[in-house]
């Protein structure tokens, strides 16, 4: 990491510096961030906190207001994990002034489905089904209004849900954010569906196509200011509200999919990876975008040229020529390690989890595991102040090496009250002894589990507990394929 855009403003906010500057969340104000402006143009990711609102790990100032088709007017509507675009300026403090936020449901609608990948529901990885479209949710998916244990097995016709998501080549979506309500409320618009996609089997004829595998008919249809009805074309990305009947998208709204940046932008975009990585043009797609490498390009820790692929998440700097994205730091917003833990003690902006040294930045998002309360908004420093000694929560994040290993918070989920004295991890082996073996920074004893097959560079899940001296001893340790 270039940098850790948080610490300071979590230290200032800890002994109350700078805790008048934050106190209007969902209002911000506009005053100057504290450095020199670096960047200006758009930063286009996941919200991770407010006060007032923090994208890509810049705490950006606003003056509250929220420019949406979805209802959304103010940012105190705002849910951590929903993707926003902020145009303004930031610097390399972590420190930002928004000139305007930008947020658009990718999907709404009926949630048909819910499937899991595993026996873990808290994992929440699995796949959603809304209005025919398939939608893919991980450990980094925030879930509001309801948990995945809940969605387990659900009828279709219980729930409506809003996604913020990333769309794929493939026509999927990986979701940042799903909302979720019972199915005779709504989110305040008053169309029931939206759906984001290409054009297909255009019928100019018939008024219809096809969007992600669905039927369209825009029989009926409004076009926006910047899309007419003739310019509806094959390929094109389109933004489509309106109802399912008969198993048919019947559009009543259809829109052009906003261009996210102006050309010579600066830019911070996170998101997904769509198809494979080109390495004779040095190219992807990102959120659409056309991201270049080239050989001032540089990669955070961990991070190879030769990892970049489909479904990768990642975040990019750069600037936008020519309608292509120029990157100057690529880093992966994957999680490569996992922790199930106690707070010891907490420090400024790291954390002591059950032996595990745990670093916190601006992307760092924290929440209940039964945080379902709407008016639950809160500022990113009571976010941190809520974290005590004492709570057992648990992390997901990247396994760091400089400076000493640790763990990079990507997410904290602060879990009820456990009963089980003992913790969970899973990250790669950085030593091993015929007594030991260090994982995430952690020197874990033996114990009786036997590890004789384990080498540096694997990664493993472990159960740990510790003993009446002190030391952490292994319960039970895996190879992780």
């Amino acid at each position: 990491m270039k940098r850790n855009p948080l610490a300071t403003a979590i230290k200032m906010a800890m002994t109350g510096v700078i805790a008048g500057s934050l106190a209007a969340c969902g209002g911000g104000g506009s005053g100057s961030s504290s450095s020199d402006t670096a960047s200006s143009g758009a930063s286009v990711g996941p919200l991770s906190g407010f006060g007032s609102v923090y994208v890509n790990g810049t705490r950006f100032n606003t003056n509250g207001s929220v420019n949406s088709d979805d209802g959304i007017e103010r940012e105190t509507q705002l849910e951590k994990g929903m993707i926003l675009k902020v145009r303004g300026r930031w610097d390399d403090d972590g420190q930002g002034e928004a000139d305007r936020l930008d947020y658009d449901d990718t999907l709404r609608g009926e949630l048909q489905s819910a499937t899991w990948n595993g026996p873990d529901l808290l994992d929440g990885d699995g796949t959603l089904i809304v209005a025919g479209q398939e939608i893919l949710v991980d450990g980094q998916t925030v879930f509001k209004g309801a948990t995945p244990a809940e969605l387990n097995g659900v009828s279709p016709g219980t729930y409506r849900v809003r996604i913020s998501a990333w769309r794929l080549d493939d026509g999927t979506f990986r979701a940042s954010y799903v909302g979720v309500k019972p199915v005779s409320d709504d989110f305040g618009d008053a169309n029931e569906v939206e759906v984001e996609g290409v054009v297909r089997n255009l019928d100019t004829v018939a008024q219809t196509f096809q969007i992600n595998g669905i039927d369209v008919d825009y029989q009926s249809a409004e076009f926006d200011d910047d899309l007419e009805r003739d310019d509806l074309a094959n390929g094109i990305v389109v933004e489509i509200e309106g109802y399912i009947q008969n198993g048919v998208l019947i559009a009543e709204e259809i829109e052009d999919e906003d261009d996210l940046f102006d050309d010579d932008d600066d830019v911070e975009i996170a998101g997904a990876i769509s198809g494979d990585y080109d390495d004779v043009s040095r190219q992807f797609s990102l959120n659409g975008i056309t991201v270049r490498v080239n050989s001032g390009t540089g990669f955070d820790d961990g991070l190879r040229e030769s990892e970049l692929g489909d479904g990768l998440l990642v975040k990019v700097e750069g600037s936008f020529r020519n309608g292509v994205l120029i990157a100057e730091e690529i880093e992966s917003r994957d999680g490569d390690a996992e922790l199930e833990g106690v707070i010891e003690s907490k420090s400024d902006d790291e954390l002591v989890v059950s032996g595990v040294r745990v670093v916190l930045t601006g992307n760092t998002l924290i929440e209940d595991d039964d945080d379902d309360n709407d008016d639950s908004i809160t500022m990113r420093t009571r976010d941190i102040e809520s974290l005590r000694a004492g709570d057992f929560i648990e992390v997901e994040g990247r396994q760091r090496s400089s400076g000493g290993d640790y763990l990079e918070a990507i997410k904290i989920e602060r879990e009820d009250d456990d009963d089980d004295d003992g913790y969970e991890m899973e990250g790669r082996v950085t030593a091993v002894t015929d007594s030991s073996i260090t994982v995430l920074g952690l020197t874990l004893l033996r114990g009786e589990a036997d590890f004789s097959d384990i080498s540096v560079g694997n990664q493993v899940e472990i159960d740990y507990l510790r003993n009446t001296g002190g030391d952490y001893v292994i319960d039970e340790i895996e190879e992780d394929d």
